[in-house]
């Protein structure tokens, strides 16, 4: 049982639960049928249908692991729910971006502001990721699993940046470089059962 002084990662994890479920319902309502009803017209979907998808599966990515790292927190301290709070903001800039490459069907600027959103996503689980190790390491994480954890993050702040850079000039390469990198974040960090 936690102290009363404490404030149980439970309650944490309960409040970021509801605001991804409510970035993921944004999205979704963005999503627009066609005007017609052939299937010519459901095939002109594709970029909304694409970046939705893209977006469904990096948010439900950072939910997973968002959900695994929480379970190495002992406490929600000040520095661990500030982090969540720019963590969940950033996040919810995702709808906006999927939108707007939707909207402008891959357009390079688009594409490299949807990348740069993941890049601030990123970041912000980086330091949030770096904030629960801080509770973790008392609890003897192995080295190795850190370290692995820090490359793992720097190579993918890496990918989506470089995705990014390269949206701007070949905005579908860039936005295939992005959906490579969410690979790597698929299986939840520290898996250390």
């Amino acid at each position: 049982m936690a102290s009363p002084s404490k404030t149980p990662p439970e309650r944490l994890a309960a409040f970021s639960d509801g605001v991804f479920a409510v970035l993921i319902t944004i999205m979704i309502l963005d999503l627009r049928p066609p005007h017609e009803f052939n299937f010519h017209a459901v095939v002109q979907l594709w970029p909304m249908v694409l970046s939705y998808a893209v977006s469904y599966l990096f948010i439900a990515i950072v939910w997973v692991n968002h959900h695994h790292l929480l379970r190495f927190a002992e406490d929600a301290t000040p520095g661990l729910i500030w982090w969540n709070f720019v963590h969940l903001f950033l996040v919810s800039f995702v709808p906006f971006s999927t939108a707007w490459v939707a909207d402008t069907h891959f357009a390079g600027a688009t594409v490299t502001v949807y990348a740069f959103v993941f890049v601030l996503v990123d970041g912000a689980y980086y330091a949030f990721q770096n904030e629960t190790m801080r509770q973790a390491e008392m609890r003897a994480l192995p080295a190795k699993v850190l370290k692995a954890t820090q490359r793992r993050a720097c190579l993918t702040l890496g990918g989506f940046v470089l995705a990014g850079v390269i949206a701007f000039k070949y905005p579908l390469l860039g936005f295939a470089m992005i959906c490579g990198t969410l690979v790597a974040f698929i299986r939840p960090e520290l898996n250390v059962e």
